[in-house]
């Protein structure tokens, strides 16, 4: 096998670990708070065709590959496959709006499992990018780093906000509580 095959099964190897590490921390963080199916399911489309072999190519180990053919390229073939398909991405949510608004798009209302799963996913991704350096002001901390706020409709945002600030004000255990105890526990009635 020459070096540029290694090189290239290597980096599909790394991928590999990273999308599953990745997966299990979101999963292991929706069964804490009962959403089951949601951590089941999380992210499945990324072990497809379309989204891991540009992954593969753009591993990099220490932030999303996406980024990099973002640069390369000027847009990410992956993420375009991947927003599409996941609930849990605030940019599924974007719809056509009936108010007159300048473009006509408008973020739509995310149902909560969705949101609780978004935050979840924050989290998972500053876990396994920042390794044993990772807080619980992390993902606030990542979110609040965005040059652009991300259009998020106001409850969406108002939601996602406060559990991130929760998170790091009051740690994992008392936010994955209130989310388990009062937010869920609503739903379920």
């Amino acid at each position: 096998m020459g070096k540029a095959k290694r090189v290239r099964m290597n980096k599909a190897w790394q991928h590999f670990k990273t999308i599953t590490h990745h997966k299990l921390v979101v999963m292991e963080g929706c069964f804490k708070v009962g959403l089951y199916r949601q951590g089941i399911m999380h992210d499945l489309s990324k072990y497809s065709p379309a989204e891991f072999l540009v992954g593969a190519r753009y591993w990099q180990g220490d932030r999303s590959p996406n980024n990099a053919e973002r640069e390369k390229i000027g847009y990410s073939s992956a993420w375009l496959h991947h927003k599409g398909r996941n609930k849990h991405h605030y940019e599924y949510w974007i719809d056509y709006s009936t108010r007159d608004i300048e473009g006509g798009m408008a973020p739509a209302p995310m149902p909560q499992r969705y949101i609780i799963e978004m935050f979840m996913d924050r989290v998972a991704a500053c876990k396994v990018y920042h390794g044993k350096a990772y807080t619980d002001r992390d993902p606030l901390a990542y979110y609040q780093s965005s040059k652009t706020p991300p259009p998020l409709h106001p409850k969406t945002k108002r939601q996602l906000e406060f559990l991130l600030r929760m998170l790091a004000d009051y740690g994992e255990e008392k936010t994955f509580r209130y989310i388990r105890t009062r937010i869920l526990r609503k739903q379920r009635r």
